[in-house]
């Protein structure tokens, strides 16, 4: 009987409840919610301390005895209605579960999940995060936020400082009164508790599928568990610089958030145009073009006659000719209409933050020595702390085998390298030429090799060895690797895509020995002393952080922007994803 009186001041919560006779079954016992009773939540609030009292009225019963009941006696009996009582204060046993309890309601139903971006694995983490919580609530006491609470949603209604978007941390919540129920405070804080989760998974990459994105997009993103994130953040003196602290902390993409900052402040509004060609312009002509222009820098206003080409408007493109490195003459020309032409701020805003947005595919940690090659840039960089030790040009993947962007850590070197040669090329060169000429292997230098029903073709040491004399391994799942190559004059092309998908290094010798050689062991000269010895494996002392990167877009080291074309067309595809401006 304990047991059952237990069971209705805990189903109390949930509606009006209906026990059967102590007769019947156990199985017989029914809930049934009455749509007249006030939410899940508020009878939890309200109604805890009478239903403990109504149970505590109940007289205990002793041990019945054994009685015989013919199968036919056993007739469902009318159910009793125990009415809910009045509104009560809520008890120390309710408040302390309130968190877990808001989860619980706030998820009953499969579309407030898929609302709030929440799967059933995060429900039950946020459910067990509270159950184990210092206090019921994380970021509301005494009916009030906390100062962590307001730390974070400022966070929030900034998150497009970094490019993220804060409609999707609505917190609709945020003004709650102080006399609102328990109830809606346990609501609103389990929705803040979810804002701030969603924020730091998509500071850390999370916005964007990107198995969907790519097949060759494949970064081990460092996705954050419920428990870390509300751990960290609510407990920090700082909430807000916690949260912020997700987003990456690289030089790169602070220059992009810089440049993000500049370009709001310093064109809020500024109207995209495109220029016909025409005339070069004066001071005094007329052009029906000077209309747009006035648009352009916000003039439109600024004259009776718009298609007067005057001194307001000829400082104004003065002005801008100044900022783009032109001769700021003030006169329109080809090039200045050629300049005005080009990307709104929209679409320059876009720009940033889809670049913004790939640095959060690279770990938090790139080591204090590690290469990184940005495949748009064709180029490749060996730093050291702050500090570019070697740059060089690379030769990276056509459109059709394209370099794929990931993070591994290279473990050793191969001089004179085999090459053996990847199923790819053999579906799509090596099989048609056999096929075409028996002798197509042992004319390109190729050795056959065959394994029962398998044939596998390699390719020999050697200076006609397509990985040249050198490669440099990080193994990943894409086999790709750096490696040196015979085609040499390659490297003179401006735009550099010829490759299966390998980087192809230029002068590799002298990457092995920055390297290999801080010890003075393995020099340039000792490395190429091992060609022609067959192939001969190098082993770093410690791994080397290898990031092969995608960015259309840079900040350079005197502030200067760069920009490279977008060859795979994957900036296209993140600023689609991320509903951006083309």
């Amino acid at each position: 009987m304990r047991g059952l009186r237990k069971t209705a001041v805990w189903l109390g919560l949930f509606g009006s409840v209906s026990l059967l006779p102590l007769a019947a079954s156990a199985d017989d016992i029914t809930i049934s919610p009455d749509p007249a009773q006030p939410s899940f939540h508020d009878v939890a609030i309200q109604n805890a301390p009478a239903l403990q009292d109504v149970a505590s009225q109940a007289i205990p019963l002793t041990e019945p005895a054994p009685v015989s009941i013919e199968a036919a006696d056993l007739k469902p009996a009318p159910a009793i209605e125990i009415p809910l009582p009045d509104a009560a204060p809520v008890t120390a046993l309710m408040q302390a579960d309130i968190g877990r309890m808001a989860v619980e309601g706030l998820f009953a139903d499969d579309t407030a999940m898929r609302e709030l971006r929440v799967s059933a694995k995060d429900r039950a983490a946020l459910a067990a995060y509270y159950a184990q919580a210092e206090r019921p609530l994380l970021w509301a006491q005494d009916e009030a936020w906390t100062p962590a609470a307001q730390a974070a949603m400022d966070r929030l209604k900034a998150a497009d400082e970094d490019g993220l978007d804060p409609t999707d941390y609505v917190l609709r919540d945020a003004g709650l009164r102080k006399d609102a129920p328990l109830a809606q405070w346990a609501r609103a804080d389990v929705k803040l508790s979810l804002s701030v989760i969603r924020y730091a998974r998509d500071a850390r990459g999370a916005r964007i599928d990107l198995p969907r994105l790519s097949q060759l997009v494949t970064p081990k993103l460092a996705i954050p568990d419920v428990s870390e994130v509300l751990s960290e953040v609510a407990s920090a003196k700082n909430a807000g610089a916690a949260l912020a602290a997700y987003n990456p902390p690289h030089a790169g993409y602070r220059a992009l958030k810089e440049r993000l900052a500049q370009l709001r402040e310093n064109h809020p509004s500024q109207p995209s145009v495109r220029l016909p060609k025409g005339p070069t312009l004066r001071v005094g002509m007329k052009d029906p073009r000077v209309p747009l222009v006035r648009a352009r820098f916000n003039l439109a206003k600024d004259s009776d006659n718009q298609i007067v080409y005057d001194e307001r408007v000829a400082s104004a493109v003065a002005a801008f000719q100044k900022e783009k490195g032109l001769p700021d003459t003030g006169v329109l020309n080809a090039q200045t209409v050629a300049a005005l032409s080009g990307p709104s701020v929209a679409q320059r805003e876009s720009e940033i933050i889809a670049n913004m947005e790939r640095w959060r595919w690279l770990p938090a940690e790139l080591g204090d020595r590690h290469i990184a090659v940005n495949v748009p840039e064709y180029r490749l960089r060996l730093t050291e702390g702050r500090r570019v030790v070697h740059e060089t040009r690379v030769i990276v993947g056509k459109e059709q085998s394209q370099t794929p962007i990931f993070s591994e850590s290279m473990k050793y070197l191969v001089v004179n390298p085999s090459w053996t040669i990847p199923p790819s090329i053999m579906k799509k060169e090596i099989l048609p030429g056999l096929a075409n000429d028996p002798y197509y292997a042992a004319r390109k230098g190729y050795k056959v090799i065959r394994r029962g029903n398998q044939i596998s073709v390699q390719q020999p040491p050697g200076e006609r060895n397509a990985l040249g004399y050198v490669k440099f391994m990080f193994p990943n799942q894409h086999a790709v690797y750096l490696h040196d190559t015979p085609n040499r004059n390659l490297f003179s092309a401006s735009k550099r895509a010829f490759s299966h998908g390998c980087v192809r290094v230029d002068k590799p010798f002298e990457l092995a020995e920055e390297i290999m050689g801080q010890d003075g062991k393995w020099t340039e000269q000792k490395l190429r002393g091992l060609i022609g010895k067959g192939e001969r494996y190098v082993h770093l002392t410690d791994p080397l952080p290898v990031h092969l990167t995608y960015f259309t877009l840079s900040v350079d080291e005197k502030g200067e922007v760069k920009r490279f074309e977008d060859i795979y067309g994957l900036d296209r595809k993140v600023r689609a994803a991320l509903n951006l401006s083309e």
